[in-house]
């Protein structure tokens, strides 16, 4: 018996959370295991990768898209609950739960990008494929990319503030900020609220100064709290700025930085996780794959 495909977990996993408690996913692991009757061997599979359990892995897929069907919630790190749509659909005494059928839910087909445009070679689910193979591994890299910072936010929400604090300087100082970190981390000081306030050099030279702010903000943030931090720039003696929120800017907001003469840089709390990604902050690599085609000139040659 191989493994079952992670579309086989859906209903199996809809299952053990029906009870609408929160339960941790490293519990699930071993009782899902159980429901499909893994064998030794089975739990033993390891992705090529060699960096994790095949069974795991497709179960942390399987609650991953769940959760963005409305299907399961993630109470807490490393939990997931039950929703009452997916209480509803478990009402349905479904015998299969997949990819086909989440797609009837709005929030699942934005996150399921992939979509055929053409005519092609049959695909999964019945789909028709017509995308190249360097077209879908862009594809999956761009799901893959979205799952990551999409969890990356979710803990930098939930972290303490002294660990967004840190946070913030050693991200500044990856993209090239400041100088040393005990410099930056003494210019960037905690504001007292969550947050960081201070000046940092724009360059390891100091040849320019740049004010940040950066606070952990739920709601959508308004034009009156970014010409507020616009007009302390005149106290710090800056004409740049990086103002950077866990959520959103609002239209307003965005309109009063693009009309005013300083320079200030609107960083929303999906742009704070994509700088993360791409600067390696709070992620590590599990796999690569190096693309290859035939070199012509060589050929040529002969």
């Amino acid at each position: 018996m191989a493994v079952p495909d992670f579309q086989s977990w859906f209903l199996p996993l809809l299952k053990r959370v029906a009870d609408g408690e929160s339960h941790r996913l490293s519990d699930l692991y071993e009782e899902l295991a159980q429901d499909l009757d893994l064998s030794d061997e089975d739990r033993a599979e390891e992705l090529p990768s060699g960096k994790q359990l095949t069974y795991r892995n497709r179960i942390g897929w399987a609650r991953t898209y769940l959760k963005k069907a409305g299907l399961l919630e993630s109470p807490a790190r490393g939990e997931c609950r039950i929703t009452k749509r997916g209480i509803e659909v478990l009402a349905q005494d479904l015998e299969r739960v997949d990819v086909k059928f989440l797609k009837q839910f709005p929030e699942f087909e934005k996150f399921h990008t992939y979509k055929p445009s053409g005519p092609g070679e049959g695909g999964p689910d019945g789909e028709v494929v017509s995308a190249t193979p360097e077209e879908l591994l862009e594809q999956s890299h761009g799901a893959l990319k979205d799952n990551v910072t999409q969890e990356l936010l979710e803990r930098v929400k939930a972290a303490p503030p002294s660990f967004f604090e840190s946070l913030v300087v050693d991200l500044l100082l990856r993209m090239g900020y400041g100088g040393s970190r005990e410099d930056a981390g003494k210019i960037v000081g905690r504001s007292g609220d969550g947050g960081v306030d201070g000046v940092i050099n724009e360059d390891r030279l100091g040849l320019d100064v740049v004010y940040i702010q950066a606070k952990r903000w739920e709601n959508t943030v308004g034009r009156p709290v970014v010409q507020a931090f616009a007009g302390s720039l005149e106290g710090v003696r800056a004409r740049k700025g990086v103002l950077i929120t866990t959520s959103d800017f609002s239209s307003e907001a965005r309109q009063y930085v693009s009309q005013i003469e300083k320079r200030i840089v609107l960083v929303t709390g999906q742009q704070l996780a994509n700088l993360m990604f791409e600067h390696n902050i709070g992620v590590s690599s599990v796999a690569s794959y190096e693309v290859k085609k035939v070199d012509t000139d060589f050929f040529e040659e002969a």
